[in-house]
């Protein structure tokens, strides 16, 4: 099966010359072309027991490239493991209206943050509310700006534990397992201080108009505003889970998730990139889609991340202030004691104990003679 270096290898030239990239993409695009080729240097395997030996090149490491995320989730899924409380969570999504997508294309960095901001503030007001559960509960979220057919469609995954620490007796306060908060009024208020935040954008001379790159004006504000007072902001919660350990191997799913991963491409023709996508209005079930091999890349290309943009944020008790205080009282009250982070393993410790890899043992004869030596430079004329 073709991958998405294989696709970027093949359709750059074709892309280039139909579309200009800017200065990120093309850094992304450079990265997962050269990734694990001799391009990145890399390091030569050698086993002194049966004499064999082979060669692996570096990975790229870019957030965007499908190659090089299993590592990094697996740590994240590690240092989440210590943050996990025992109580049922929650899987609510937040969705902006389409309308606003060429708004936000053309405006990635701020309003990115404003749908993350206004996302958690919606969740964090609500539950501190008496009526619905008088408490201060934790949230982590995470960006999304794609669909399945890596369309552009921006909107927050958020993994909520069913409680928080109550604001009157500082004790651990539950809600229902089967109902965390009503969805109609979650999008009421979602939209309300999103608007808010648009306006204070506008203020602030950072809004940029989408067709003429210049700043909004009043006008285009007060239509904008009217506008998405007619419009629906989507919120959908999803059941709970089995138990908190199915939390995390869940949320692992959506962290370093790339636009799409090399597994569903499952064909490539001299002009066209074939993939799989599930279809969500058609009762989940999987098609497939075809593409110009351009259009392909300029559809990955458009969920390219600002540079330094934090894609996965930690809120209310997860957050990095309250962990050692609030969140250690929450886990204290259920006799919980936290797990070690990623931090606390070696590298190979850390391979070899959650990921089942050991670079010392050989793949031929298993004993544990394997030894890395870094390759010598200018070794792209020795290698193919």
């Amino acid at each position: 099966m073709p991958n998405l270096q294989d696709v970027f290898n093949k359709f750059s030239h074709d892309y280039n010359s139909k579309y200009k990239s800017s200065m990120h993409q093309f850094k992304v695009l450079n990265a997962i072309t050269n990734c694990r080729t001799s391009k990145l240097g890399g390091h030569a395997n050698s086993c002194h027991s049966c004499g064999h030996t082979s060669i692996a090149y570096n990975s790229c490491r870019d957030r965007h490239c499908p190659m090089c995320q299993s590592i990094k989730r697996e740590k994240w899924r590690v240092d989440r493991n210590a943050d996990l409380l025992n109580t049922h969570y929650f899987h609510i999504v937040f969705t902006v209206p389409d309308s606003l997508n060429t708004l936000f294309y053309h405006n990635q960095k701020i309003l990115y943050a404003l749908l993350m901001k206004s996302a958690a503030n919606t969740l964090l007001q609500l539950t501190r509310d008496k009526k619905y559960l008088g408490a201060q509960i934790g949230l982590t979220g995470i960006l999304h700006t794609w669909g399945q057919t890596l369309s552009y469609h921006p909107h927050i995954h958020f993994i909520v534990p069913g409680g928080g620490l109550c604001l009157t007796t500082n004790k651990f306060k539950s809600t229902s397992k089967n109902f965390f908060l009503p969805v109609k009024v979650m999008a009421k208020v979602f939209r309300g201080i999103f608007i808010k935040g648009l306006k204070k954008l506008f203020t602030k001379n950072q809004l940029l108009d989408a067709h003429t790159q210049n700043l909004i004006t009043q006008l285009d504000l007060n239509k904008l505003v009217d506008l998405l007072y007619k419009k629906n902001f989507v919120v959908y919660a999803k059941e709970n889970f089995a138990s908190p350990s199915h939390v995390i191997k869940y949320l692992c799913q959506y962290t370093h998730r790339v636009a799409i991963s090399n597994h569903r491409i499952i064909g490539m023709s001299d002009e066209s990139v074939i993939f799989k996508y599930k279809d969500y209005k058609d009762d989940n079930k999987i098609k497939v889609m075809t593409l110009k091999g351009a259009e392909f890349m300029r559809r990955f290309l458009m969920h390219v991340l600002p540079n330094r943009f934090v894609k996965i944020r930690h809120y209310g008790i997860f957050a990095g202030r309250n962990r050692p205080t609030k969140l250690a009282r929450c886990q204290r009250l259920m006799n919980l004691i936290p797990s070690k982070k990623s931090k606390d393993y070696s590298t190979f410790d850390f391979l070899s104990l959650f990921m089942d890899i050991d670079f010392t043992i050989c793949p031929i004869c298993k004993s544990k003679s394997y030894v890395m030596m870094p390759l010598p430079e200018n070794n792209d004329s020795n290698t193919s």
